[in-house]
């Protein structure tokens, strides 16, 4: 029995109608060839089960094929490492490019994984998260002129690419609606002051305090890093004050969940519909599930994830091109405003 031929760029090819050279550039996701064409060759790949030679393909062109995620602790957004892994994966399918994750922990060195990669040339490009304003890894890459994205902004004055979500707009919004729904005293739970989009956050917050007239308080003693348990038992103790806010701004459906949880043991629905008001950024749809609508303004991690793996395609097959900067727009999913609370 002969055995079967493995698939190549040839045989495509000849399915497609499409010059090898055309072939092979749409599999490498280049801009310059049609996306009705990229999806009619990926297509063809994956039904004949092209897989390609990549330790040719390295030793041919000294590339690797691989594009490294750097990806750290999310406590505030659920399923955050899922939906941007399916995002970026959507995108790479059928380029030819692989995904490498590691995971980089609040207590790590950031920078060491990506030297790591750099040094023993690991990957062609990497991605990164929780990006702080003068970002080691970013000045890092810059020096090195090593392809890179990052998963939010920085404040260096030399242009890199990177992907994020409008913050400010999301803080700014949240606090509005919970002045419409009737708040006095406005809570934010931010980030670790380290990150970028917590200073987006703040200056926000601090945007619609100050334009909407409303009392508001910023806890030093606990930010999104901390566990539900922790922001839980903070909201407990701070409940028993006179002075206790009775509108909060989550950055995320953890901290939702904690703070919804400290309300609950201290008073029943009727009590807390009546008083309290919450909006909170959600990154996944488990907050569609509760039992009560809820405040929400939503962020598409996946949508993030396939447009990073976009600029960073494109950043590898043109080097020389425009450097590529996207900011998600937050999305409002608010229940019907009732009359506001006394």
């Amino acid at each position: 029995m002969k055995k079967q031929e493995r698939p190549t760029l040839k045989t495509i090819s000849e399915i497609t109608g499409l010059a090898v050279t055309t072939v092979s550039r749409a599999l490498s996701g280049a801009p310059e060839i049609a996306l009705k064409t990229r999806k009619r060759v990926g297509d063809v790949a994956e039904e004949i089960g092209y897989i390609p030679d990549r330790a040719a393909q390295r030793l041919r062109t000294g590339k690797t094929k691989v594009i490294s995620l750097i990806i750290g602790e999310h406590q505030e957004a659920l399923g955050f490492g899922n939906s941007l892994i399916v995002g970026l994966t959507r995108r790479l399918r059928a380029t030819g490019y692989h995904l490498n994750i590691t995971p980089s922990f609040n207590n790590e060195d950031p920078l060491a994984a990506i030297q790591s990669i750099v040094r023993n040339n690991h990957s062609d490009g990497v991605i990164f998260t929780r990006t702080e304003p003068f970002d080691n890894r970013i000045r890092y890459l810059l020096e090195k002129q090593f392809p890179f994205i990052s998963h939010g902004r920085s404040e260096f004055a030399t242009p890199h690419a990177y992907v994020d979500f409008d913050s400010q707009e999301f803080s700014y919004q949240a606090v509005k609606r919970l002045v419409e729904r009737g708040s006095k005293k406005v809570c934010i739970i931010l980030p670790a002051s380290t990150l970028t989009y917590g200073q987006f956050l703040h200056t926000g917050f601090m945007r619609a305090c100050r334009e909407f007239n409303v009392d508001f308080e910023i806890p030093n003693d606990i930010d999104l890093d901390n566990s539900p348990d922790e922001i839980r038992q903070w909201l407990n103790d701070r409940l028993d004050s006179s002075d206790c806010p009775t509108g909060f701004v989550c950055p995320g459906e953890s901290a939702y969940l904690a703070i919804n949880s400290a309300l609950h043991d201290k008073m029943d629905a009727s009590t807390i519909a009546n008083r309290f008001s919450i909006v909170a950024k959600s990154t996944s749809n488990l907050l569609d599930q509760l039992s009560h609508p809820i405040d929400q303004i939503s962020e598409d991690i996946e949508m993030a994830g396939e447009t990073l793996a976009d600029h960073l395609l494109n950043k590898l097959i043109t080097p020389n091109q425009e450097t590529y900067q996207t900011i998600l727009s937050p999305k409002l999913k608010f229940s019907p405003l009732l009359s506001p609370k006394k």
